[in-house]
């Protein structure tokens, strides 16, 4: 007899793996928001223009965080107000622009990374390195390994160049 597909053993593994970062979302993410003031939406957002070493444009922002791009912009606008990211316009296509911190956003990140790093210590404290380095190296095959679309690498076009990234 053939078993359902309801009860194949990857959409299991799937599901606990949308239960697992639903569960930590609630515990982490409200307690990040009640501690320092910011959705962790906001400081996943900020955290990624931190650590690029290029300038991210909003759809490769969006897709690194799980958005839309209407609901990145919705989202940056927010944070705009919030005077914690700018838009920095590509010089050379008025249709590209890419978020940037501003010296009140570094200084919210670095409070919120101090929060979320005791909290997830928290978390983590029952695993051993082992453990957790063995969680880390199974998440990059699953994720980083695999090749990331184009439209993430986003550079500013020259003048000249034939196509301009959307953004």
């Amino acid at each position: 007899m053939v078993k359902s597909a309801v009860d194949h053993r990857l959409v299991t593994t799937f599901g606990r793996l949308v239960e697992a970062y639903s569960a930590l979302e609630r515990q982490l993410g409200g307690a990040l928001e009640r501690e320092c003031g910011i959705p962790h939406t906001w400081f996943e957002a900020m955290l990624r223009i931190a650590r690029s070493p290029d300038k991210l444009t909003m759809s490769a922002l969006a897709s690194q965080i799980a958005l839309t791009t209407g609901g990145m912009t919705r989202l940056l606008d927010r944070m705009v107000t919030a005077g914690l990211v700018e838009r920095v316009p590509c010089p050379t296509d008025r249709r590209v622009s890419f978020a940037a911190l501003t010296p009140a956003g570094r200084q919210k990140l670095e409070e919120a990374a101090r929060i979320h790093v005791r909290n997830l210590e928290r978390v983590f404290a029952d695993y051993t390195s082992d453990e957790i380095k063995t969680l880390d190296d199974l998440l990059d095959r699953l994720l980083r390994d695999r090749e990331r679309p184009a439209h993430e690498a986003a550079p500013c076009p020259t003048p000249g160049d034939a196509a301009a990234p959307a953004g």
